[in-house]
């Protein structure tokens, strides 16, 4: 059960970051974390209280999960500057 709620936290991730990156800008770290955690705990198609154990038991994937996401968003602005 928690693989496939992983892997929707994975894609729930990448669309987080891109949110938080276009509403908050540059900057502003810890303030497009906390917004792309509440991104993915918003989207995720379960129940309130199903999405705070959710939130517990995975706190440090959804971290690592927002991380890998930003550096493969930085990747993609450094290819597309040619760097």
């Amino acid at each position: 059960m928690f693989s496939s709620i992983k892997d929707l936290i994975k894609q729930l991730a990448n669309n987080a970051v891109i949110v938080a990156e276009t509403e908050l800008g540059s900057g502003r770290g810890e303030e497009k974390k906390k917004k792309a955690i509440k991104y993915i705990l918003d989207n995720l198609p379960f129940c309130g209280i199903v999405k705070e154990i959710i939130s517990i038991f995975l706190s440090g994937f959804i971290d690592n999960a927002i991380e890998a996401a930003v550096y493969y968003m930085n990747s993609l602005q450094k290819e597309e500057k040619g760097e």
